[in-house]
């Protein structure tokens, strides 16, 4: 009898139990469904795609191009400066009404957004990295509720405000007075698609009472070390006091359309970076603070995150409503990630401090002395003195930094000192072997440009397109100079220039990236070499947000790999010393290596008579990853490479280097 009693009392209590976790509990609607759009005050509904953003829904229903196309970038410029609706219907329980709380959550809503329930206005939003909580309890009904989202044109509003603030003016770019990511308004690797729309998930919560927050929990110790020493002042993580040697890229986001980066894209972005040995990815401040998934996949791989804050290049607002709108930002975006193990700093700026310390702002727009005061007062309020405030009040168990760098590339303190953005190598067009004297504490930037792989060419041109330096080339070509400087390398590095202009696009496209490889393999090594006085080299970048000439070392469709990045995984291996080999290839003797090749199941088996330098196999219309490639061949070597999937009647193509050279002799 006692056994039934106390059975009796464990049922009465788990259901009891059951009952007040059930009530703790939020009941969530996500408003996925039936949404439409229009450019506002147009008569026609077309289906909308939510999350998402206006380019990806124009061009679902047909209504634009493929934006990444040929030159259909300048094209598209005219979306921008509309102002875009979108609406939808949901459908509203008694029992949900029964609930005593009722929120609409906005998780992203890209940028500058009114929002209206059942016709009555509950929300003006204007920042891109906010979730946006409202109360809609006394609105909301049984039934059919009505909700629209008016987007207003983020071009036309930060063109308005720096406007309203003159004669003052913040350098650069309007871009600055909005919380959106910065690279929609172009990067020297990105495209100007200034967007807007609801690019994260729209839910209703009801509930009784709110779940309590969960306690915050960091199981290892992070430092960043930076003492002073004979030759300067260190820059280094320990991880639970243990020194860490960081080898990395930054990561930019992986779209244009921040949409379409799903978690399949995420698996491959980041396992091209756990593939090529790295243990650290940057999160640079131009682009967006990344969802949850790319950190948990970090998590996974063991791959430490630096953090920037969202912000690059540029100075900022210092009115109250600004740095209130930040603050919102920096602190719901800490708590949002700060369980993430693989986050190991928060950064404040990417290059902000640099730039206008050393990018000729003040004399370039004959600044006058109390703007550039007001510029650095604000700028130290915000970087210096407010954001690291902030983070302390939620997060007191990471490092933070103001901003990446502190001393620009030209200055001697950011070779002993600090972290170090080098680009004396492209955009200083030094040689590579200048990195020799030249190699920072950490070094966080650095990097050299190669052209997108060919078969990405094919993609966004047409056959009249595909000569240097067509039209169509030079619009997926963002850097300054871009051609002249990658020309100047390879003639020094490759071949004479005055034989580039009558080079195939397919052979130059191979030559850069050989050049691309040249270079991040001798700078990883030469990096490498000079632990524990260096303890960091974070290449940029891993990734592109669409087809285009740049520093990246993996492509953007398929996010295959680009040369580079072969030689990447190479030089980040733990179980060897990289390979440092500084023999310009202009200066080779090339011979005939005279490659033969046979498939086995998976393998290609591929062999030289003569030696072989960098041997590129290529499979017709395979979106994978080789095993190898770009490879140097012994002569008489035989070397094996593999592939994934079944491949039927497969086309391949190999190329030398000699076999490049030699046709333009």
């Amino acid at each position: 009898m006692k056994c039934k009693k106390d059975f009796c009392w464990f049922v009465i209590f788990c259901f009891t139990n059951l009952f007040f976790v059930a009530n703790a509990q939020n009941s969530s609607i996500v408003l996925k469904n039936g949404w439409q759009f229009r450019q506002e005050k147009t008569v026609k509904w077309n289906a909308a795609t939510v999350p998402g953003e206006v380019h990806t829904d124009l061009l679902n229903n047909k209504l634009i191009p493929d934006p990444f196309y040929r030159d259909n970038e300048k094209k598209l410029q005219w979306i921008e400066k509309k102002n875009w609706e979108y609406k939808t219907t949901f459908q509203v329980t008694a029992a949900t009404l029964n609930e005593k709380n009722a929120e609409l959550v906005f998780d992203g809503l890209d940028t500058y957004a009114t929002v209206y329930l059942n016709k009555q206005l509950i929300l003006k939003a204007d920042n891109m990295f906010r979730q946006w909580r409202v109360d809609v309890k006394k609105i909301i009904k049984s039934g059919n509720n009505d909700l629209v989202v008016v987007f207003q044109s983020v071009q036309n509003v930060v063109d308005f405000l720096a406007k309203k603030d003159l004669p003052f003016v913040i350098p650069d770019n309007p871009r600055a007075y909005v919380r959106k990511a910065q690279y929609h308004f172009g990067w020297d690797w990105g495209p100007k698609f200034t967007t807007c729309g609801i690019w994260k998930a729209v839910r209703l919560e009801t509930y009784d009472e709110k779940t309590p927050e969960k306690p915050y929990v960091l199981n290892r110790k992070i430092e960043l070390v930076q003492q002073p020493d004979s030759l300067g002042k260190s820059f280094y993580f320990k991880i639970d006091g243990k020194p860490v040697y960081m080898k990395g890229a930054n990561y930019i986001p992986s779209d244009a359309f921040l949409s379409r980066v799903t978690k399949k894209e995420y698996e491959k972005v980041i396992s091209m970076a756990k593939d090529a040995n790295m243990n650290m990815l940057r999160v640079w401040g131009g682009g967006i603070y990344e969802d949850d998934y790319f950190y948990d996949l970090c998590d996974k791989y063991g791959i430490n995150v630096w953090q920037d804050f969202m912000f690059a290049g540029t100075m900022v607002p210092g009115d109250k409503a600004f740095f209130d709108n930040v603050k919102e930002e920096v602190q719901y975006q800490v708590k949002r990630l700060r369980h993430h193990p693989s986050i190991v700093l928060w950064c404040g700026n990417n290059e902000s401090d640099e730039a206008f310390k050393n990018w000729g702002w003040q004399k370039a727009m004959n600044m006058p002395k109390q703007d550039s005061i007001r510029l650095w007062k604000d700028y130290v309020r915000l970087f210096q003195d407010s954001i690291p405030k902030w983070v302390k009040e939620v997060d007191n168990k990471r490092p933070y930094i103001s901003s990446s760098p502190l001393f620009g590339w030209g200055k001697k303190q950011s070779i002993t000192e600090g972290d170090s953005h080098y680009w004396g190598t492209w955009w200083g067009l030094e040689d590579i072997e200048v990195v020799k004297n030249k190699t920072g504490r950490f070094v966080s930037e650095y990097g050299m440009q190669a052209m997108p792989n060919y078969s990405s060419i094919e993609k966004f041109t047409s056959p009249e397109d595909r000569y240097l330096f067509s039209d169509v080339l030079k619009a997926h070509q963002k850097a300054g100079k871009g051609f002249t400087k990658l020309n100047s390398y390879l003639n020094r590095y490759f071949i004479d220039s005055t034989k580039v202009k009558n080079m195939k696009v397919e052979d130059y496209t191979y030559l850069t990236q050989c050049l691309q490889y040249y270079s991040l393999k001798n700078i990883i090594g030469i990096h490498r070499s000079k632990a524990p006085y260096n303890m960091g080299t974070v290449v940029w970048q891993l990734n592109d947000c669409w087809p285009v000439a740049s520093w990246s070392v993996t492509d953007y469709y398929n996010r295959q790999p680009k040369a580079a990045w072969y030689a990447m995984r190479e030089a980040y291996r733990d179980d060897k010393t990289p390979e440092i080999d500084l023999t310009r290839p202009i200066d080779l003797k090339l011979e005939n290596p005279k490659i033969s090749w046979a498939i086995k199941g998976n393998e290609i088996i591929i062999k030289a008579l003569k030696a072989a330098k960098y041997v590129f196999v290529e499979i017709k219309g395979y979106k994978g990853k080789l095993s190898t490639n770009y490879m140097d061949l012994k002569a008489g070597e035989e070397m094996k490479i593999s592939f994934e999937g079944k491949i039927t009647k497969p086309i391949i193509k190999v190329t030398s280097l000699y076999d490049v050279i030699n046709r333009y002799k």
